[in-house]
């Protein structure tokens, strides 16, 4: 689960973390009047779960209060579009309005799960700021990695490990390893996925501050975060993932094509694999569960309908606990209720599979059944090669 920045900066300041003085505000009336509080400059910021607001025109700098009415008035209500919302952007509600910060230097910090060595990993660099992913790309050795054993902490050799990669010493050195040790234990403590600064800024007058701020929770984690569990914004939710989690089904929406129904996560990654290979992109990850009846085969059809994206619809079951026949009474129900108007590969191995085939085949509904995965990629390859 995300949270909005200027959660993520409350969070910060209760635990001692330097972070700008700052206002959350909805209307450009509000932003004017904590500009007022906070005293110009400011800096407009679009609340939104997503990177590269700056990039998109989703930060302003305001000199005064007509510079910040301006900013606010521009910002509110856009459909902010950065690489990292997809190409439908994402409507912006709120801003933080906050102190601008006189910046000697930009550097980047963040601490997230290493899944390939089972510890946590500090990532830094001494180039922070909105350019970092191309910086990564173009010198990787900018960017320092330290992995930490998170049953036995962040030691302080580790944390002057990192200073030493962001070229500091002394009091300077003192300060960051404080900073850093206090946002080690946030992430432990918080059951924190990821926790980004970028900017981190050594300011003018030889202060650190947190500028930016991205926080990721655990979901497995929020039984036992529910503050954090509070600060959920569900009108950051993608309106297809909400209504799957209603009928209880495993449903992410991606940016491809190819819309896929699986049943069991391991079945539906390989699936996404197999679409990839076949030079296609999938448009969504759902598993409907081993458990998954009629009923739940029909709201996974209707969702994987409703993306205008999906071009191609990939059915690919192994009948276990969910029967072939059960998973083509739901496609057939899902079919006629509510239209079929692209084209369904199909194919399905396990309990009861040849009573499933009758079914599909007797529906009179034009469906592609697949032999086999092969024959499958095979299918998908060439309806999307004659759609493009």
């Amino acid at each position: 689960m995300k949270i909005h920045e200027y959660q993520a900066k409350e969070l910060f300041r209760a635990h001692g973390l330097p972070v700008p003085d700052g206002r959350v505000a909805a209307t450009a009336e509000e932003a004017v009047e904590a500009a007022r509080e906070i005293g110009p400059p400011v800096v407009i910021k679009a609340q939104v779960h997503a990177g590269g607001r700056g990039k998109a025109g989703g930060i302003r700098i305001a000199a005064g209060l007509d510079e910040a009415r301006e900013a606010a008035e521009s910002i509110l209500g856009m459909s902010l579009t950065t690489s990292q919302t997809g190409g439908q952007g994402t409507g912006v509600e709120r801003v933080l309005v906050e102190q601008a910060a006189d910046i000697a230097e930009e550097m980047y910090l963040s601490i997230l799960p290493d899944r390939t060595s089972g510890r946590l990993l500090i990532i830094c660099s001494r180039h922070g700021g909105m350019d970092i992913e191309e910086i990564a790309d173009r010198d990787p050795g900018a960017i320092v990695r330290i992995p930490v054993q998170p049953l036995a902490g962040v030691q302080p050799f580790q944390l002057r490990r990192a200073g030493f990669a962001l070229g500091l010493a002394g009091q300077k050195m003192q300060a960051f390893c404080r900073i850093l040790g206090t946002l080690f234990q946030l992430v432990v403590k918080k059951d924190l996925l990821l926790l980004e600064i970028n900017p981190l800024v050594y300011t003018k007058g030889s202060e650190w501050l947190l500028l930016d701020a991205k926080v990721e929770v655990d979901g497995n984690g929020l039984i036992r975060q529910p503050a954090l569990a509070s600060l959920h914004d569900p009108g950051e939710d993608d309106p297809l993932e909400v209504e799957a989690r209603e009928h209880n089904l495993n449903y992410i929406r991606l940016d491809g094509t190819v819309g896929n129904m699986v049943n069991g996560a391991g079945l539906a990654m390989a699936t996404m694999d197999l679409i990839k290979r076949a030079g296609a992109e999938p448009a969504n990850f759902l598993d409907v569960g081993g458990g998954a009846d009629s009923t739940m085969i029909e709201n996974g059809f209707r969702i994987l309908l409703a993306d205008p994206r999906v071009k191609v619809i990939f059915i690919n079951i192994f009948g276990g606990i969910l029967r072939c026949d059960i998973l083509a009474r739901g496609v057939v129900s899902a079919a006629n209720s509510l239209g079929l108007d692209v084209p369904v590969v199909v194919r399905m191995e396990g309990t009861n599979v040849d009573e499933g085939r009758r079914i599909l085949a007797e529906s009179g509904l034009d469906l592609e059944p697949a032999k086999d995965l092969a024959d499958a990629a095979e299918k998908i390859s060439r309806i999307v090669a004659a759609g493009s």
